[in-house]
């Protein structure tokens, strides 16, 4: 699996980090099922939900990269359409071609995509814990005595 430190090393790792984190969704949303014996739910869930947060905060770490990467494309493209068309470009206007260049445009189009895997992971974590709190309300209640109730 691709991890951060490959990524910031070599940009073109990053299909293979997207397509790695993805494939780790199917599995992840299998975690967060409640399915057999309560108490081995309740034994892995801790290392299920470190686990998938780690995942997340590796794609957050990407995230991050990829947005100082654009600032510093985008700072680029500024100076170029600046220095370039010094006369008839205010500063306003080099800013607004500097952001509608092809090259920011593909990048944003990346961030997006890396945002999206995140906010998929964000929700397995959001289930993870609602996987908690129900498999605790259980427990309190096969502890009151209430062991035939139907789930």
């Amino acid at each position: 699996m691709i991890q951060y430190r490959q990524v910031i090393n070599n940009i073109s790792f990053l299909p293979q980090f997207i397509s790695d984190y993805e494939n780790e969704l199917a599995n992840a949303r299998q975690e967060c099922r409640i399915t057999g014996v309560l108490e081995s739910n309740l034994k892995t869930l801790p290392g299920i939900t470190e686990h998938r947060f780690n995942q997340l905060q590796e794609i957050e770490a990407v995230l991050n990269f990829l947005n100082i990467e654009i600032r510093k494309i985008k700072q680029k493209h500024y100076k170029k359409y600046l220095e370039t068309y010094a006369k008839a470009l205010t500063s306003r206007d080099a800013e607004k071609y500097a952001y509608a260049d092809s090259e920011v445009i593909d990048y944003e189009k990346i961030i997006n995509e890396i945002a999206l895997l995140r906010n998929k992971y964000l929700g397995i974590i959001k289930a993870l814990e609602q996987k908690s709190f129900q498999v605790g309300a259980i427990v309190r209640l096969r502890t009151a005595g209430l062991e035939d109730a139907a789930l």
